[in-house]
């Protein structure tokens, strides 16, 4: 399971500031955490309805390596795109569970279809991909699984497959092949990763309240290029480079003032051995209890901000920072 991070330590310093270590995941909800139920029923409807119907269907019955993407909550518009396209999931294998559930068995629940895409997907992961799957990446298990009535007559047949979940839980759009993809839990520069009450949620607008926001993202094989480095040997190198990051990506913000602190993730061993080696250098605050983060509204970045101002009524403004409040 994914670490729990270190929270934010103060620091009397304006730029070089105490480690936030996130572990690899920060905040993410794991893997094996999503299953998905396609359930559809048909009937006497149009064209266009009995198209999407037959859509979802193929949808379902996707063979490995097959990508696919929808746009509804409830995945009823579920249909296959080319890998190389935005897409929520990749079917990696075929499973059939009927050994272990017979005809008349009970449906499992979300504990135990996490604990079977963990015993019948994982070996498939790794084949798959030709690699090991970083148990604490960016990549996670799911499983496609009948609807009720279909297990009910006996359908026992699930397709394993490759996502991408946020730390607040929804999926997160992925392009290209999975077997293309760095595993590394990192976000792009300039995200805003949401508050999902005292700790991070999904990504969000740096204009709303959030957790972190992303200043850099720095790859430890620049620096160690003889295996994996020690975490303390990770630490030195990443307050160096990470505040460096954070200088250019702020044009010199003082975090002391507007109460905020840096922090950075830290990469373990079996996240190297599956090829993950970047990291995020991010900033955000914790609550004066040290309960956990606290919300932060607008970027620290010069540009976002006078974005911002020039889009945004001059009453609604507020400045960046950390509030104080639970």
């Amino acid at each position: 399971m994914p670490k729990e991070p270190e929270r934010f330590r103060r620091s009397g310093r304006t730029l070089r500031t105490q480690l936030l270590m996130v572990g690899a995941a920060i905040g993410a909800i794991g893997a094996l955490s999503l299953s998905w139920a396609f359930s559809w029923g048909m009937s006497s409807v149009d064209a266009e309805v009995a198209a999407r119907l037959a859509a979802k269907e193929a949808a379902f019955h996707s063979p490995p390596g097959s990508c696919l993407n929808w746009t509804q909550p409830d995945a009823s518009d579920a249909h296959k795109v080319p890998c190389e396209q935005p897409h929520l999931f990749e079917v990696i294998g075929v499973v059939d569970i009927s050994d272990q559930y017979p005809p008349g068995a009970p449906s499992p629940d979300l504990q135990l279809w996490r604990q079977i895409a963990q015993e019948r997907c994982g070996e498939s992961a790794q084949t798959y991909l030709n690699k090991p799957l970083d148990p604490y990446g960016k990549l996670t298990l799911g499983v496609l699984r009948p609807p009720e009535q279909q297990w009910a007559d006996g359908a026992r047949e699930l397709r394993c497959g490759l996502q991408w979940a946020g730390p607040g839980g929804s999926l997160q759009p992925l392009t290209g092949p999975a077997v293309e993809q760095d595993q590394s839990n990192v976000w792009p520069v300039g995200t805003c990763l949401g508050l999902n009450g005292k700790t991070v949620g999904d990504p969000v607008d740096c204009a709303r309240p959030h957790s972190y926001e992303i200043v850099a993202v720095l790859d430890l094989t620049d620096e160690f290029t003889e295996g994996y480095p020690a975490q303390e040997d990770q630490k030195a190198w990443l307050d160096l480079e990470c505040n460096k990051a954070l200088e250019e990506y702020s044009g010199g913000a003082n975090l002391d003032e507007q109460g905020l602190l840096l922090g950075w993730d830290l990469r373990e061993q079996e996240s190297w051995d599956a090829g993950s080696t970047k990291v995020n250098c991010k900033v955000g605050a914790t609550l004066e209890d040290g309960s956990g983060l606290a919300p932060v509204r607008g970027s620290i970045n010069p540009a976002e901000k006078s974005a911002a101002q020039s889009t945004a009524p001059a009453e609604s403004s507020a400045p960046a920072g950390a509030e104080t409040g639970g």
